[in-house]
């Protein structure tokens, strides 16, 4: 059970933790591990700050904008510790590997920093802190973890599950390689035990996740062999993985998409600069060309594949010829949606030194022209579906209108349409009308 040395008050019958997630989907699973540790200690979630006996914020570091937001909820939590002494205040995560002990320096409210690797020893951190009152820092890297006997359970008809962790492609804007460690796979068996359980539990869609799941390696089995194997055991839920590094996504892997019954048609496969010499820049080990040709490969195979991307401008050294290659390239591939980002400066990456850094108000007029594009473009490839009937995965209903259901498409398209269904059916739409974005159909058949 949890210390109770920081509490004054005994009203609770046990400790109370609220948890704030910023980033990926990676870190989003990780506060399903760290929840399920909290609870076998003793503790109780609670969904508001106010209530808490100790607060966590798993962070995220890609970007600058990440940081400061992070660091900056911390800094406002200094009144909730003005009014509550025996409050915990904790950063885990990306920034926490990253910074270190500069983030109490940034945030002298935080007393826990403590990095990916070591949310197992998260509750006896916690003693240690309410006992000698001293901040406590743990970012050491275990190259050997992977959470892999601490399933998280889900709380709705999705789930994801990481099939690995780490990164070893040294994007040279990026700073993952620092802060979650080298590649490690998990066992084959294991992943299909957890999709097994999940299963049995109704859930109908599971993503698998990793920083690059193409690289997926057991020492038995690669990436195309796991769908293969997961393909076998999930029954009727959905399988989809994020994310796709381009220069690994090979034939044999497009083959296991077209062959698996249960994988989704949707590719996500980030291209960051449409500019081969930016490419080689990034260090991301591909040509423009190459990734073209993965794209042609993809919609030659898989019939009705989506195709979404992440799109990086200002990278120190692109040019407008560059960036005019970067909007070239979009429109050609006509991607069906994009993340795009302006590039941000990472310390401990080599992007971070390098000559012909961009003008921010460069970087963000770069961006908002390609925003507009590409929104364009994701309209488009949308009203494609209108007089189509698609398989709908039922999420529930929507909170805009109870009378109608929300749901993805096989393609990862939000659908809003009417007619009987709950949380988990499949059903088919025929899809009437687009408004903005989102699809507008109803029941058939």
């Amino acid at each position: 059970m949890p210390s109770r040395e920081f509490k004054k008050s005994y009203e609770k019958s046990a400790l109370r933790f609220y948890i704030k997630t910023y980033g990926c989907q990676m870190n989003k699973h990780d506060s399903s591990i760290v929840k399920g540790l909290l609870a076998k200690d003793g503790y109780e979630e609670t969904n508001n700050p106010e209530d808490a006996d100790l607060i966590l914020l798993n962070t995220c570091s890609v970007r600058r904008h990440a940081e400061a937001r992070a660091i900056g909820r911390a800094n406002n939590l200094t009144n909730l510790k003005a009014k509550n002494p025996d409050l915990v205040i904790g950063i885990i995560g990306c920034l926490a590997q990253s910074k270190g002990a500069k983030v109490i320096q940034d945030a002298p409210c935080v007393d826990l920093v403590v990095g990916p690797d070591c949310y197992r020893d998260l509750p006896e951190l916690i003693r240690s802190y309410t006992k000698s009152r001293r901040s406590v820092v743990l970012t050491e890297v275990r190259q050997s973890e992977t959470y892999g006997d601490l399933n998280a359970r889900p709380d709705a008809i999705s789930a994801f599950i990481p099939i690995m962790r780490g990164c070893n492609n040294f994007c040279s804007y990026c700073i993952v390689p620092y802060t979650r460690g080298r590649e490690r796979s998990r066992p084959a068996r294991e992943i299909v035990g957890e999709v097994r359980e999940l299963t049995r539990n109704d859930v109908k869609e599971i993503t698998l996740i990793g920083q690059n799941v193409n690289s997926y390696n057991d020492g038995e089995h690669g990436f195309a062999d796991l769908l293969r194997i997961v393909d076998s055991a999930v029954g009727d839920a959905r399988i989809r993985f994020t994310t796709s590094h381009p220069r690994d996504l090979g034939d044999e892997v497009v083959s296991a998409i077209v062959e698996c019954e249960s994988v989704c048609e949707h590719i996500h496969l980030p291209l960051q600069s449409g500019s081969s010499r930016v490419l080689t820049l990034m260090n991301r080990g591909y040509t423009v060309e190459e990734y073209m040709e993965k794209v042609d490969t993809a919609r030659r195979l898989v019939k009705g594949v989506a195709l979404t991307t992440d799109l990086l401008v200002g990278f120190p050294g692109e040019t407008d010829s560059d960036f005019k290659q970067t909007l070239d390239v979009v429109r050609e591939i006509a991607f069906d949606f994009a993340y795009m980002f302006a590039y941000s400066t990472r310390k401990k990456t080599r992007a971070a030194t390098m000559e012909g850094q961009v003008p921010r108000e460069v970087r963000q007029e770069r961006l908002k022209e390609l925003i507009g594009i590409q929104n364009k473009i994701t309209e488009e490839r949308n009203r494609s579906l209108v007089s189509e009937t698609v398989e709908v995965l039922v999420w529930g209903k929507s909170k805009n209108n109870p009378r109608e259901n929300v749901g993805k498409s096989r393609t990862n398209k939000d659908i809003v349409f009417r007619g009987e269904a709950k949380a988990g059916d499949y059903v088919n739409v025929k899809v009437e009308e687009l408004r903005g974005w989102t699809a507008y159909g109803r029941i058939v058949g």
